[in-house]
């Protein structure tokens, strides 16, 4: 049996008295307690994660942005200013999804990369292979001294500021999928990103692995609650987010899953993955689902892999759960093209076709339920 990798907090997680579980070869807390009160600790308050399974990559050298402009169907055009950061997925040549990552842009000659923890030395592997292949003689350096915790939450930015006062300055006026890097910290330099997976504000912070649980204690004492793996899942479904290996993977095209508007097709450059874009097109619509109660109540819950019934032929659901914030059961689908917001679909749960209607996502964003039947 393969020994399971462990998050510099993974001592502060036991201490806890989390439930932990193995996530992609990681020992991960799944919750603390009650997953419920984490979830909605996040969507009134401020709750925080630990994502240091995930990996820092730095990309240096003097061809790094064309190498990005290769390796990315996102365009790292769109990255001028120093801390803008682009989300993206990284392709195979046939189209399908290697990894969805977030890219940043410090300078011309240094871009940060962090990818998902189950792919990533898939996706270190490919990078050095797209590097020695095509010649741009960038260097690739995965950073496991960093470790990422995720404070989100409407409280979320006051709470960090009341924890470090020395990073408001310079992340008070950070809009959305910007980043700043504030060195006078207790915590050692720290690179602070408002990017989240909840669908609430808050930050992404890289902090130096051995300051890590001081920062996490820290934030605990100033009333952010921890959260674990099963509020991670029920917000990001609730906020419309894909989850690798779920919702996209090697064999499933960006287009085929609800993420077209990270694909650049219009600009001239050729990256890696393209040419089966462009000759596929989209074959599939990625929808929401909120299934229908029976007098009142909960018919079931829907999970991945279930089969949907619909108009235009059957499809599948990706990611599927009960959403503490609506108390409705729902989930992603798959479904063949012609599938629209306002259809009703069939899907089947032990052998029952139960009704759903198909909904825009994100079903719930800033705390506000945005979707309904």
């Amino acid at each position: 049996m393969t020994e399971l990798k462990h998050t510099p907090l993974n001592a502060t997680h036991r201490a806890l008295n989390a439930r932990m579980v193995d996530f992609g070869g990681w020992d991960m807390p799944v919750n603390y307690g009650s997953q419920i009160d984490e979830h909605r600790a996040v969507r009134t308050d401020a709750g925080m994660f630990d994502v240091s399974h995930m990996c820092v990559v730095d990309f240096t050298g003097e061809r790094v942005r064309a190498f990005f402009e290769f390796a990315l169907a996102n365009n790292v055009a769109k990255l001028q200013t120093p801390g803008k950061a682009l989300y993206s997925c990284l392709l195979n040549p046939n189209g399908g999804v290697i990894d969805d990552l977030i890219v940043y842009y410090f300078s011309e000659d240094h871009f940060r990369v962090v990818v998902n923890a189950g792919t990533a030395d898939k996706d270190i592997a490919w990078f050095n292979q797209l590097n020695a292949e095509h010649g741009f003689d960038v260097t690739i350096a995965p950073r496991r001294d960093f470790a990422i915790v995720a404070v989100q939450g409407p409280n979320a930015r006051e709470k960090l500021w009341a924890t470090v006062p020395t990073t408001r300055g310079a992340t008070e006026p950070l809009k959305a999928f910007n980043a700043a890097r504030i060195d006078d910290t207790p915590f050692g330099e720290l690179t602070v990103a408002r990017t989240g997976y909840t669908g609430e504000d808050g930050f992404e912070i890289i902090v130096p692995a051995r300051h890590v649980e001081a920062l996490w204690n820290a934030l605990r004492d100033n009333g952010v609650r921890p959260a674990g793996l099963g509020a991670r899942d029920t917000l990001r479904l609730e906020a419309g987010m894909n989850l690798y290996g779920q919702d996209m993977d090697d064999d499933v095209s960006p287009l085929d899953a609800g993420l077209a508007w990270t694909v650049d097709l219009l600009a001239p450059r050729d990256f890696v993955g393209k040419a089966a874009l462009v000759a596929n097109g989209s074959r599939a619509a990625f929808v929401g689902l909120i299934l229908h109660k029976d007098n009142g109540k909960a018919a079931g819950v829907l999970r991945a892999h279930q089969k949907v019934v619909t108009p235009h032929g059957e499809g599948e659901i990706t990611s599927g759960t009960f959403s503490p914030s609506m108390q409705e059961s729902i989930a992603f689908a798959r479904v063949p093209a012609g599938v629209q917001p306002g259809d009703i679909v069939h899907v089947h749960i032990r052998d029952k076709a139960l009704p759903a209607s198909v909904v825009k996502m994100p079903f719930v964003r800033q705390g506000k339920v945005l979707a309904a039947v």
